[in-house]
């Protein structure tokens, strides 16, 4: 049970996933959060899929919506190890059903959720420093040490883009049609969400007893917005084999607009080092909606990155050393030469 303590202490003292690039794909995928490393340098990587929700809300009379999301990512690694471009879009078709007249009124509706473009920087790496490997000890090398705790850290800036006039979920919220002044004391024309907001998300991501990841996001979103909000994730993702992981997660949400708790659970399936699918379902803590939504993707990246050896980068590194001081040499014995021809010119003859 000891390990099971040392999970436990992880989280507590952590409210806390590689940025190097990695033989195996590096998802963000499943779960909703990011981690804190890039895909590796000149690594193109798609990550979508596509999720069925169900909402009902009670103080709406128990009005419903069912929709179809689509989900992508594209994140590429773009001039260093360190940094990536990331792009995240969910595109939602849904069917809202009113019941606060009678007889109820179903309506069809489709348009971004989320629209998002950002740049993000490893600041620290743990894992930057290659850990001696003890040939005599298993548990040496796969033990609970201080130093675990340690999470590689990361930040992500950048914006959401809204590309409809009017969007018909403005702040993502499903069932803003049928909002009344009278429930939250805000007027209707307050609910129009610009065109452009920020967003910055600090990432970190730790790496514990081998097969353990715990990595946590803190988001400030729709800044400079009339309502921010700020949420946080914290996902913990167990290794089985090579083949199979899975991982539970849960998301909080804050805003003047709207608070909530989610959780998801779910796992994955490296079918190769380049392909990954996965499955994830999750639910609220709330009626004011709730939400009950499953969801089924994939990861694949195109792996255009080219490993540099250390010891070749040492080699090349020394023999430019070595051209240029035997550049400098040349030229200081060419310009030594001119002198003496010039002086012998200048020498009488005897």
């Amino acid at each position: 049970m000891r390990w099971i303590l040392y999970i436990l202490i992880s989280i507590f003292f952590l409210f806390t996933s590689y940025g190097q690039y990695t033989d195996q794909i590096n998802s963000n995928r499943p779960g909703a959060s990011i981690g804190a490393f890039s895909v590796g340098k000149n690594v193109v990587q798609f990550e979508g899929g596509t999720e069925f929700r169900s909402y009902k809300h009670k103080s709406y009379n128990d009005s419903k919506v069912n929709a179809n999301l689509f989900f992508l990512s594209v994140r590429y690694g773009l001039l260093s190890e360190k940094i990536e471009i990331t792009y995240d879009g969910v595109y939602q078709f849904d069917k809202i059903e009113n019941r606060l007249i009678n007889p109820s009124v179903k309506s069809k509706r489709n348009g971004f959720l989320n629209n998002f473009l950002g740049i993000k920087y490893l600041v620290y790496d743990p894992f930057k420093k290659e850990r001696k490997v003890n040939v005599y000890s298993w548990k040496a090398n796969n033990g609970f040490k201080l130093r675990d705790l340690v999470p590689a850290v990361s930040i992500t800036l950048g914006g959401n883009f809204i590309m409809e006039k009017e969007n018909p979920f403005p702040y993502g919220n499903v069932f803003d049609e049928l909002r009344k002044p009278l429930f939250f004391g805000i007027p209707r024309d307050d609910s129009i969400e610009p065109s452009f907001s920020g967003k910055g998300i600090l990432a970190t991501q730790s790496h514990f007893f081998g097969r353990w990841v715990f990595v946590t996001n803190f988001i400030y979103n729709r800044i400079s917005t009339e309502f921010p909000e700020f949420s946080y994730i914290l996902t913990l993702t167990h290794t089985i084999n090579k083949y199979w992981s899975v991982y539970i997660e849960t998301q909080d949400f804050s805003s003047d607009l709207y608070k909530d708790q989610i959780f998801r659970t779910g796992a994955a399936y490296l079918f190769n080092d380049d392909l990954q699918f996965e499955a994830t379902f999750g639910t609220n803590t709330k009626n004011s909606p709730s939400i009950f939504f499953l969801n089924l993707g994939a990861s694949y990246r195109l792996d255009f990155h080219k490993d540099v050896d250390p010891e070749f980068k040492l080699e090349e590194k020394l023999m430019k050393k070595e051209e240029r001081m035997y550049k400098k040499g040349a030229k200081k014995a060419q310009k030594a030469d001119k002198k003496r021809n010039k002086k012998a010119r200048k020498k009488p003859n005897g």
